[in-house]
Order: structure tokens, then C-alpha cells, then sequence
């Protein structure tokens, strides 16, 4: 799902924009950084998640930030289900905005239970009001405080309030005579309390009574509906797809993943293999999706290296032009930019950030290019004077190589911080574009295959647009988007090796030739570093990769430490630093002290959020564990923001999708005194109030693994590819032998 950019509508007080959308039934929402005092707004930001099969539909908002006070919002957009299954290959336009109503802003489900009872002579309508979820978010919590209204036949009563849940239960029954006469139907209103204003509405749901006295009872979920629309109010740009993946159980897949990581390890000459089939058949519009599908499989297999290896391989065999090698987007190149942020985020982290946080906090303004530079006045006050263009393009030189030197000096000292697995794949490249190109008038190549990877493909995206990559919360102003723009360009010129092509094209950059010289000594001996690696480093980091010990997620969080017992309990939060990997989670005080042991990864039964009445305290989540002796324990962890949280709980449930006994409900209160605050049940060990959510996870580059998944798409992917050849010219290459025999049939087999 991308969102691309906003046309402006009628009002001209709009200087803020972000765009923010909800996936109805998975909370919470993602949004996209704020672009300040526009109104023709362009993101260019893309997010995948995972929605529940159930989902109605999508949500979009457009808001104007403010600081001081709730944002407002501009308009929506809602795209149903129903559209996105008439669009498998995405939907994609303009979609005009609409002005939002609150009574429009409904979503969830209500459970009741609706029946007429009675003699002849006096009969009742009685209606019972079980619970509620998925509730729409009203309050700047992050929650409601719901309430349900019942009217029928000129009469109303309500239900108690609820307060900060979207999962609210009451278990209340209300009575009504019913008037046989009458045409009044039965509405249920569901309405979010407000201390100070109006209450908000939330949706209702409407019975005909007439069709009622034939069945005499009707109960179930019944989804929440609004009550009216408006209007239009400007567009929104939007790219959305819709995709319904059923993932069966491992072994379903054991005989696609054993022959594709067979030919990956034998690398057999003379037969078209699966991977070059791939290679051949795959189009630009999915060639990033499998590759990163490819990338994460034989990660998880434990062959990352091998399978990089074969693709180097063939796209050597193809290339006999050295300044063309590995900069187009083939297989080869995707993959290889998709294992960098799969393996590499963390060191990529390590190595810009420094650089970045200070060019976002300095805010210099930095320009070379005679055409784009403004003049402005300089001198304390009292003295000011107009600097000249030449004064401009120096001082800006200086910044910027100040920035440079510091980044080329971060990378020249990565080379232990750089993942090992990282390192034995740039050795293989390094070593088979030698090989290939072994001229003295190529001894370059070698070493621009690594950087066009390094430099071009991860290092210069990750500076230009570091939100993208995580390395900030959000984008950068115009000032510092030039200057991270301009750093960019510099090391791609590094990477380049400083040729007289990347001299000649922008001729402006020469103030930093001096410095760009001395990052290409620095960059070839780094390069000569990195892939200076042992075999057995090598094998032991790959052994740690194939059982996903690698550190998964790292940070600081606040652990709850109750004060005292019985009703007169306290509590605090405590900061530590956890790490969690595939084993367990644990903690230390600091980052770099000695880690114990916390929990079991095995032991979790579920990860959940916590209400935050039940401390007083936001972003809140809790982990429900088995200890030695088998009894249910938990342990409540603070994030320092709701993003923070969402990606812990996503993290948390990934690495634990196989463990066995995960809980199906869960209390998103605090045991207090002799009682649940969600609740109020009494029984400490008694059964949830609330569902659990193990299928709600995120999807980034650096969530765990999911090999089935990964598997699914691969398998999917090759099932197109076959049908595609027998129903064209390609058929008789099937017939013919060029593809190998356990090819074919394992591909037939699979289809069937």
C-alpha cells in the first residue's frame, strides 16, 4: 500500500499535512510523517501489514498537524474489500476526499442477543447486551469510554460506561412492552463518553421488529453502522493491494524449498535450474517481491551466501561490459539489496546514524550548485553584509566535507560491526568479478560491484531518505534534505571510485574532489577489510542465521515492580535494556552489560496490551509466560511510544507463531486488590475477558523470519511461471529436456 500524494482542496488555512491510515478491526493506526505548509502534499511512503480476513475496509485520513492541541482532520478516503477484490493487481488513482463526520467515523462489532417473551396478553421485548469490539478510538488515549443506548417505541435506556476500552463488555438486559401496533423498530446505539463536550458516536444497529416475532430470538455479532455521509473535499493518490495468502503447514512445502536449496548448493552447469527460471520469467513489476521472498528463504535455510553466489554467477555469465555490471535491476541486484536490509539494518544504523542525527540537528544550509544558491546575509548583528555566491558555495563545501570525512571515518572502523554474513557474501563477489574481469584495466571493477551494492544501493537511500530506513521518526525539512541530498551524491561518487564519468556529470561537486579522493584510498581498504573473514567465522554466524539466534530486537523498556501487597499495592516501572532473540528474552542495566536470562521464547503464551487505566500509564504491554513449574505468570513492559510498542508485541508474537498452548484470551487489566480493573472478576486465575491476538503482527525489514510464508510466495510465483509456459511458445521447452526432470515434476507435483 503506498500513499503517493494530496491535491488541495477548497481551504486555504491548511499548512500542515499528514496522512494517516486505519485498517478497520487492527488497531493501531500507521502514519506517515507530517509535511509542513503545503497544500499539494507528496509522501511517496509505503506500509504492508496484515489484516484480519474479516475486514470491511480501509481507511485513510488526511489530518492537519497541530502541536498544541487534537490534530484536525481534513478528510478521508474508504476503500472496501469489495474494490480490492475487483482490482487483484492493486487499485491505484485519484480518490476525492470526503468531510468527515463523527457519526460517520464507526467500526466494530456488537454482540447481542435480541427476544420477545411473554403470554398473549402482555409481551416483552427484551434485549441483552453482551459486549463489544474493535470499537472505533475517540479519545486521545487511544481508547473510548463506551456506553450503549437502547430506544424502542419512544423509550431509552442505557447501559454503564465503560471506561478507556474498545472491547468493552456489560452483560446487561434491558425490557420493553411490546406494542404490536407499532412500527417503531429496536435501535442499539453504541456512544463514547465524554466528561467535557458531547459524546461521541460510535455506530448503531437496527432491528425490524416485525421480522423478529417470526424468528422470537436473533443473536450474534452484528457490525456497527453509521448513520449519514457528506460531501467531497480534495483527492488523495493511493496504490492498494489486496492479497489473501493461505499458508499451509510446513511440510506442504518441504519438497519446493528441498530442490530449490539442492540446486543452490550443487550450482549444476548445462540445466535450466528453478533459480534461472526465475531469473528468466520474472517481470519488473514483481522482481522486488521475490526477491526479497528468495532472500529470506535461504536465509532461513542457511543459504544466503550460496544462493547470492548463483546469481552472481549468472549475471557474470550474461555481461561481458564491466560498466554495466550490477546496475540494472535484475534478480541479482534486487536480491542483493533486499539481503543488505534484511541482514544489515542494524549495522547500517550503527554507521549513518551519527552522521544524520547531526545534520538533522544542525540544520546547515548547504548548496554547490551555482544555479540553486540563495544569497543571504551574514555578520553579527549590526554588521550584516550580503555574502557573495562564491562565500555561499565555500562555507557550504566546508560543511559538507565535515560531514563526509566523519562518514567515510564511520565506515573505515564498521568493518567488525559489519555482519559476517554480509562479509563472506562481498568476498564471493569480490572473487568471482576478479575472476571475470582479471585485466589491469579492470582492477576497479571488483571493488565498484561491492559499492554499487554498499554505496549506491544502500548507504546513499538510506541517507537521502532516512525515514524510509528508520534511522528518524520523520522526513527531513528542505534544508536538511539538501544537505543529506548533496552527502548522498558524494558517496556515490566514492562508491563510483571517483571516474571521470561521475566527475563530468555534475561539475558543480568539484570543492569536494579533494575529500572524494581520499574516500576512495579509504573505501578500497575498507573493502579489502571486509572481506578479509575466516571460514569458520563465516560458518558460525551462518549456523546462528539458520536458527534465527540472531538478536531479533534490542532497546530499552520499563519493567513493573509492584510495591507491597494486597489492595494497598503500588506500583513502579523499573529501566532496563532488553534483547530478544529466537531463544529468549533478556535483560541488562545498560546495553553493553551482561544479559540474564528472562524468558523462554518456548514458555510465552501470549504478548497483549494493556489497558492503560490499569496503570495510569500509556504503551504498556504485557507477556504471559509459564514458570518452572508450569504455573501462568506475566510481566508488564513499558514502551516509550506507541510505535515502539506495536513493533515489540509484533516481534514478540512472530518468534513465537509455533509455540504450542498460546493462550486464546487474556485480561488487558491489572490483578489489583482481590479484582481484574478490566473486568472485575475475582477469580485471579479465571479465563481472559478479551481475545488474544497473535495474528496481528507488522511486516519490516527487520521482523523475524517466516519461512512458510516466504515458501507460499515463492510457490505461487513458480505456479504463474508454469502456467504461463504451457500456454505459450515456451511449452516445448518443457517438453524438450532443457529443463531438468525433477524441475518439471516437482513443479507438477507442487501444482497439484
Amino acid at each position: 500500500m503506498r500513499a503517493w500524494e494530496g491535491r488541495k482542496g477548497d481551504r486555504s488555512t491548511i499548512w500542515k499535512c499528514m496522512f494517516k491510515c486505519t485498517f478497520w478491526a487492527l488497531p493501531p493506526p500507521h502514519r506517515t510523517a507530517t509535511m509542513w505548509k503545503t497544500l499539494s502534499p507528496f509522501w511517496g511512503e509505503e506500509y504492508e501489514v496484515h489484516v484480519p480476513p474479516t475486514f470491511h475496509c480501509i481507511s485513510f485520513y488526511v489530518m492537519d498537524e497541530d502541536a498544541l492541541s487534537r490534530d484536525d482532520v481534513i478528510g478521508k478516503v474508504c476503500i472496501t474489500r469489495d474494490l480490492l477484490a475487483e482490482h487483484p493487481k492493486g487499485y491505484s488513482g485519484w480518490v476525492n476526499l470526503t468531510e468527515i463526520d463523527p457519526d460517520e467515523e464507526v467500526q466494530g462489532e456488537i454482540h447481542l442477543q435480541i427476544e420477545i417473551s411473554g403470554s398473549d396478553t402482555v409481551r416483552k421485548l427484551r434485549c441483552r447486551v453482551f459486549e463489544a469490539r474493535d470499537l472505533a478510538r475517540k479519545d486521545r488515549n487511544g481508547a473510548s469510554d463506551p456506553f450503549v443506548r437502547v430506544r424502542y417505541n419512544g423509550k431509552t435506556q442505557e447501559t454503564s460506561v465503560v471506561k478507556k476500552s474498545c472491547y468493552p463488555r456489560w452483560n446487561e438486559t434491558f425490557e420493553f412492552d411490546l406494542d404490536e401496533s407499532a412500527t417503531e423498530k429496536l435501535c442499539v446505539e453504541v456512544w463514547d463518553w465524554d466528561l467535557v463536550g458531547r459524546n461521541d458516536f460510535l455506530g448503531k444497529v437496527v432491528f425490524n421488529i416485525q421480522g423478529l416475532q417470526t424468528m422470537q430470538q436473533e443473536e450474534g455479532w452484528f457490525r456497527l453502522r453509521p448513520d449519514k455521509s457528506k460531501g467531497s473535499l480534495g483527492s488523495l493518490q493511493l496504490q492498494v493491494r489486496l492479497r489473501d495468502e493461505t499458508v499451509l503447514p510446513s511440510g506442504h512445502y518441504q519438497p519446493l524449498v528441498q530442490l530449490l536449496c539442492q540446486e543452490v548448493k550443487s550450482g549444476q552447469d548445462g540445466q535450466v535450474h528453478l533459480i534461472t527460471l526465475i531469473d528468466e520469467t520474472t517481470t519488473a513489476e514483481c522482481r522486488q517481491e521475490v526477491a526479497i521472498n528468495l532472500v529470506k528463504l535461504f536465509l532461513g535455510q542457511g543459504l544466503a551466501k550460496e544462493f547470492l553466489d548463483l546469481l552472481f554467477k549468472l549475471e557474470l555469465d550474461r555481461t561481458d561490459e564491466p560498466n554495466t555490471l550490477f546496475r540494472s535491476n535484475s534478480l541479482a541486484s534486487k536480491s542483493t539489496e533486499s539481503f543488505l536490509k534484511v541482514a544489515g539494518m542494524q549495522y547500517l544504523h550503527s554507521v549513518l546514524g551519527p552522521t544524520i542525527n547531526r545534520v538533522f540537528e544542525e540544520k546547515k544550509y548547504i548548496e554547490l550548485d551555482p544555479s540553486k544558491v540563495e544569497i543571504k546575509e551574514a555578520g553579527c548583528s549590526g554588521l550584516h553584509r550580503i555574502q557573495t555566491e562564491g562565500e555561499v558555495i565555500q562555507q557550504s563545501a566546508q560543511h559538507l566535507q565535515s560531514y563526509l570525512t566523519d562518514l567515510l571515518a564511520a565506515i573505515a572502523k564498521s568493518v567488525k560491526a559489519c555482519p559476517a554474513l554480509i562479509r563472506a557474501a562481498f568476498r564471493q563477489l569480490f572473487k568471482q568479478v576478479g575472476e571475470h574481469f582479471p585485466e589491469e584495466k579492470h582492477k576497479n571493477v571488483k571493488f565498484i560491484a561491492v559499492t554499487s551494492f554498499l554505496c549506491l544501493r544502500f548507504f546513499s537511500p538510506a541517507i537521502m531518505s532516512p525515514k524510509l530506513f528508520h534511522l528518524r521518526e520523520k522526513h527531513a525539512d528542505a534544508r536538511s534534505s539538501r544537505a543529506l541530498l548533496l552527502l548522498a551524491k558524494a558517496i556515490q561518487n566514492v562508491g563510483n571510485m571517483d571516474t571521470a564519468a561521475s566527475r563530468a556529470k555534475e561539475g558543480w561537486m568539484a570543492p569536494l574532489q579533494p575529500t572524494i579522493q581520499q574516500g576512495v584510498l579509504q573505501m578500497k581498504e575498507f573493502i579489502i577489510q571486509l572481506i578479509d573473514i575466516e571460514e569458520k567465522e563465516e560458518l558460525d554466524l551462518q549456523k546462528a542465521f539458520t536458527l534465527q539466534t540472531l538478536v531479533v530486537k534490542e532497546g530499552p523498556l520499563f519493567i513493573h515492580k509492584p510495591k507491597g501487597k494486597g489492595p494497598l499495592m503500588s506500583s513502579c516501572f523499573k529501566k532496563l535494556y532488553f534483547s530478544l532473540t529466537s531463544d529468549a528474552l533478556s535483560f541488562a542495566k545498560t546495553r553493553n552489560s551482561k544479559k540474564s536470562a528472562f524468558i523462554t521464547l518456548s514458555n510465552i503464551r501470549a504478548a497483549e496490551k494493556v489497558e492503560e487505566k490499569s496503570f495510569g500509564s500509556s504503551h504498556v504491554m504485557q507477556i504471559i509466560y509459564t514458570d518452572e513449574a508450569r504455573q501462568l505468570e506475566t510481566a508488564y513492559l513499558q514502551c516509550k511510544c506507541v510505535n515502539e510498542l506495536n513493533q515489540w508485541l509484533s516481534a514478540l508474537r512472530k518468534v513465537c507463531v509455533n509455540n504450542l498452548g498460546m493462550l486464546g484470551s487474556y485480561h488487558p487489566g491489572f490483578f489489583k486488590g482481590d479484582k481484574w480493573s478490566c473486568c472485575h472478576q475475582k477469580d485471579k486465575s479465571g479465563l481472559g475477558c478479551d481475545k488474544t491476538r497473535h495474528g496481528v503482527t507488522l511486516q519490516e525489514w527487520n521482523d523475524p523470519l517466516d519461512p512458510d510464508l516466504e515458501a507460499q510466495l515463492i510457490f505461487r510465483h513458480l505456479l504463474g511461471v508454469l502456467q504461463d509456459l504451457e500456454a505459450s511458445h515456451c511449452k516445448a521447452l518443457l517438453s524438450s529436456g532443457a529443463i531438468a526432470d525433477q524441475d518439471r515434476n516437482c513443479l507438477l507435483e507442487l501444482q497439484t
